[in-house]
């Protein structure tokens, strides 16, 4: 328990760097140092940079999954709105840093394989049950309209989300967002 206790610290100060100073900053040194370790203790728990960034998505992933499970309730599957609210008011955003890290992460999937494929997953997944929800509310373009709120509210992170300039429209970029799909966005 103690090792998975350290990996995940590990990988929260990762997540530290990443969202604080940037992708380009983390480095194994970097990451030793900010987790109170030495190089060669770091590679006990991360062998190679391969190994961290593999194990770095799938734990963003992971807490995202988790976080998303808790805030559908008691439903089955969650509805569009539950979608919306979820990624709009970021439940996970505190701890992850999300309005920072995801633009990141975004980067550093161009240049990192292990990460563009894990972000390919998450995407894809959150996608398939984007297209399934608007499918069950009724929307006759589920495939596109899929990938149009999903950039909407992905794309807002760059721009409603602090400490951006436009963050104090936050709470009205959501209800626009919401009223659209009240009105029926098929």
């Amino acid at each position: 328990m103690e090792l998975i206790n350290r990996r995940r610290e590990i990988l929260e100060a990762a997540i530290e760097i990443i969202a604080s100073e940037g992708y380009s900053k983390l480095t194994l040194r970097a990451l030793a140092r900010k987790s109170r370790l030495k190089l060669g203790a770091l590679q006990y728990y991360f062998p190679t940079w391969s190994d961290l960034i593999t194990e770095l998505a799938e734990f963003v992933s992971e807490e995202y999954r988790h976080a998303f499970e808790q805030t559908k309730g008691s439903a089955e599957e969650p509805n569009l709105r539950d979608i919306v609210n979820f990624n709009l008011d970021d439940p996970p955003g505190s701890r992850l840093h999300s309005s920072r890290l995801f633009p990141q992460l975004w980067a550093m999937a161009q240049i990192e394989p292990a990460l563009k494929s894990a972000l390919d997953d998450i995407y894809g997944a959150y996608y398939e049950r984007m297209k399934k929800s608007l499918r069950e509310a009724g929307n006759l373009n589920p495939e596109i309209d899929g990938l149009l709120l999903m950039s909407l509210l992905e794309g807002s992170t760059l721009f409603v989300d602090s400490p951006h300039p436009w963050a104090e429209h936050r709470e009205a970029f959501k209800k626009r967002v919401l009223e659209w799909l009240d009105a029926g966005s098929q």
